[in-house]
């Protein structure tokens, strides 16, 4: 299963339900892919297809975020 977080312009922002702990994101869409660490600080863990221009608007998105995906985080994998 892998639940949606939310969607902006033609990414979705999802989770893996079985994958590891350390709380983080994943962004697709038809140009990529890419994975985001969203503690101890936002950080880009890996990606593959997006330009630079289009990670750069993505970490701002994942930062503008980032309280509603661990509040989904927290929801989806019942932790604190």
């Amino acid at each position: 299963m892998s639940p949606t977080v939310f969607r902006y312009k033609n990414y979705r922002f999802f989770f893996f339900s079985r994958e590891e702990t350390r709380k983080h994101v994943h962004v697709s869409s038809t140009e990529g892919q890419a994975k985001f660490w969203i503690e101890p600080v936002v950080a880009l863990a890996d990606y593959s297809g997006f330009s630079d221009k289009q990670i750069r608007e993505l970490v701002k998105v994942v930062e503008k975020n980032v309280k509603d995906i661990e509040k989904a985080w927290k929801n989806h994998f019942g932790c604190n």
